[in-house]
């Protein structure tokens, strides 16, 4: 696959900002890399990211830089958004938040096959008043 293939898949993504599962692979897996717990397939994907942005956060991923290659890309973004729902038994605190987050795609066959989540979540745990 060309950086311009992967150009292409991951803009799409990117303009659909967590709402069209269209661009991953049936089998796609997204691991959240700080606990190693993973999310397969498109329904359990779409699901992780509608309750990130939507539910427990009223949120965008702010794109910082993006970087593309052969099979795969890299996107650092900037988590910001509301704190409007429960989020690993905290519940609303109606604070915003801005909290660094990149991801590495592997890309197969112009679909995303599997993504690797770097969140920080001490910085987010802080901004929400959770001391550790």
């Amino acid at each position: 696959m060309s950086i311009e293939s992967t150009r292409d898949t991951m803009t799409r993504f990117f303009k659909a900002e967590h709402g069209d599962s269209s661009m991953m692979a049936d089998d796609v897996v997204f691991t959240l890399m700080a606990t190693g717990e993973e999310q397969h397939g498109k329904d359990a994907v779409m699901g992780m990211m509608t309750y990130l942005y939507h539910i427990a956060f009223d949120a965008k991923a702010a794109p910082k830089i993006t970087i593309f290659g052969d099979n795969s890309a890299m996107a650092e973004y900037d988590f910001v958004g509301k704190h409007i729902g429960e989020f690993n038994g905290i519940p609303a605190t109606g604070k915003d938040v801005c909290v660094p987050l990149c991801v590495v795609y592997d890309i197969e066959d112009g679909k995303i096959k599997r993504g690797r989540v770097y969140f920080e979540t001490p910085m987010l745990l802080q901004q929400l008043g959770i001391k550790m």
